[in-house]
């Protein structure tokens, strides 16, 4: 019996380390106009009708072109550049960024070592004050994902999502954008069937 708990224990500590480790995506929905009232049959991606990029990168740019038709038409829509009923147009913010990280050897910073004693810390003295403690600045890129929905027969939006997430190299934006795609998709597709 007490394997087997603490067979679970463990395994859910994995999970945990796991879920934890995973980067976050956030959706905002934003700029609605109009609300999602019928079902739409068809669309155009506006980007690739008139050549224009929504990234930095050509790749990634064709690759959300390439991602936004396949996952819509899988959904049923039907792609159609002359009589639309849904345009859709993307573009992104990329913002390169830094972190600075604080690590301290001293867990105790305000009582000392404890092997000298409570009374050896003291703020005013550059030496023991900053001997411990270390820095790293680390880059990482804000990107922001933003996909308009708008209905053609209006001519008004539907909807605004942006997708933010953190990128912390370039081998793996291209997979963090594609993701970020997917969840805006999916909450795209939410809001159509939920006005059904």
């Amino acid at each position: 019996m007490k394997r087997i708990h603490s067979r679970n224990i463990f395994l859910f500590t994995i999970f945990l380390a796991i879920l934890s480790s995973c980067n976050a995506i956030e959706i905002f929905k934003e700029n609605t106009e109009v609300p999602v009232r019928r079902p739409y049959r068809s669309f155009v991606i506006i980007n690739q009708e008139v050549g224009i990029r929504g990234f930095s990168s050509q790749f990634i740019d064709e690759q959300v072109q390439t991602h936004l038709q396949d996952a819509l038409e899988a959904k049923g829509l039907v792609y159609d550049k002359n009589e639309p009923e849904l345009i859709i147009r993307y573009t992104s913010n990329e913002d390169q960024r830094k972190r600075d990280t604080y690590s301290s050897n001293n867990y105790y910073p305000y009582w000392g070592s404890r092997v000298m004693g409570p009374w050896i810390y003291n703020p005013y003295d550059p030496y023991f004050n900053n001997r411990n403690n270390s820095q790293t600045t680390s880059n990482y890129e804000l990107v922001q994902v933003i996909v308009d929905f708008i209905d053609q027969k209006e001519d008004k939006l539907l909807m605004t999502l942006t997708g933010v997430t953190e990128v912390s190299s370039p081998k793996t934006k291209s997979k963090k954008v594609l993701k970020t795609t997917d969840k805006i998709i999916d909450y795209f597709l939410y809001e159509l069937k939920d006005s059904e």
